[in-house]
């Protein structure tokens, strides 16, 4: 068993070269403002919900990316709505996000 239920991490790379990265997304804040949404749902502890900075995941054309493990699903956004949506089906519910999921394989 592990020590959370799901374990979400953001990729919040930074490339300074111009390439494409999560980061061009603003991601760092994303990422608080899911951490903070899980926190106030009563989802992020022990036992339940993780939410972490990542390095890049190598998906930069795909960006921004969130991965949520042990289910191995990856997902893309634009905004803190498609966000809500990820926390609120896949995070509460279960469901997977389609809309928003990317292929396992690219």
């Amino acid at each position: 068993m592990s020590y959370y239920s799901k374990h979400v991490f953001f990729c919040t790379n930074d490339r300074q070269d111009g390439q494409p990265c999560c980061q061009r997304f603003n991601t760092r804040a994303m990422r608080k403002y899911v951490k903070d949404k899980c926190k106030k749902l009563g989802i992020h502890d022990a036992g339940k919900i993780r939410i972490n900075s990542a390095g890049c995941m190598g998906r930069c054309n795909e960006g921004p990316i969130i991965v949520i493990y042990p289910d191995g699903i990856w997902y893309t956004f634009v905004d803190e709505e498609d966000l809500d949506e990820i926390v609120e089906q896949h995070l509460l519910k279960g469901k997977i996000v389609k809309r928003l999921q990317l292929p396992a394989i690219v």
